[in-house]
């Protein structure tokens, strides 16, 4: 990985460099920009490909409390840092989030939006009292205890998942608690939809627990050039890991269908 000095902090990311339409993908919470390997390999024959661990994901810190917005003005400054003037900006859940708010801060850079199994507005009050424990239990003890339960929220089934229990094992407690904070205190823009102007295509998997289908119809109903929801048959939150091909097929017809 390289890293960028944006922000008055270090953001880790891969380029797979080119001369082709600039995308950047965003990763969910708790994953890193490896998730996108499989899209990076589909797409960086015709399209330059940007990875990026967030704050407080991967190999980036989180030098203290921050939000998704900040987040956005992340990806932001790491595209100008690269020389990119305007990209397709891809997030999956907690990168939707950034993604959406990335296009709501500065239209004029983001050319277009997929959203992959990600949402406008904020958990699920009774989930939240859930979250809340996992999170205690990870600070606490690590994440051996609700290493399972986390990743069948976020997987499904078919994915190895012992590369990521690795990851997070290595992961600093500490650090948690400051990117668990960002996602359950992070604003509701459900409102703000309609601002979005960029043409946007929507993936959810069917069976994802984590999100139900009704937002991402939210989506497609709230941000006028929303395309239909690319319903992903049986797949979980990570539908992009878990059923790499349909996902691929979508996002390149539709990146086709701009230029």
């Amino acid at each position: 990985m390289s890293v960028a000095k944006v922000n008055g902090q270090d953001i880790f990311y891969t380029d797979s460099g080119g001369s082709g339409e600039a995308v950047i993908l965003s990763h969910g919470f708790l994953m890193d920009g490896s998730m996108f390997e499989d899209q990076v390999e589909a797409l960086r024959g015709e399209f330059r490909c940007v990875t990026w661990d967030e704050r407080g994901h991967g190999a980036t810190p989180a030098p203290g409390p921050f939000t998704y917005w900040d987040s956005a003005e992340d990806a932001l400054a790491l595209l100008s840092s690269l020389g990119i003037e305007k990209a397709t900006f891809v997030g999956m859940s907690q990168g939707g989030f950034i993604s959406m708010r990335a296009a709501l801060l500065a239209p004029e850079r983001v050319r277009s939006l997929v959203l992959i199994d990600t949402q406008s507005g904020l958990e699920d009050p009774e989930a939240l009292p859930l979250y809340s424990a996992m999170h205690g239990e990870w600070v606490a003890n690590g994440p051996a205890g609700v290493q399972e339960a986390i990743a069948s929220l976020i997987f499904g089934g078919g994915i190895d998942v012992a590369p990521w229990y690795a990851k997070w094992e290595a992961h600093d407690r500490a650090a948690f608690t400051a990117s668990f904070n960002t996602l359950v205190h992070r604003d509701d823009i459900t409102g703000r939809l309609g601002d979005i102007g960029q043409p946007t295509l929507i993936i959810h998997g069917s069976a994802d627990a984590a999100i139900p289908m009704w937002r991402a119809e939210q989506l497609a109903a709230g941000i006028p050039n929303a395309r239909e929801v690319v319903v992903v048959p049986g797949a979980g939150h990570a539908s992009n890991m878990s059923h790499p091909e349909l996902v691929n097929e979508a996002i390149l017809s539709f990146l086709r269908s701009l230029t």
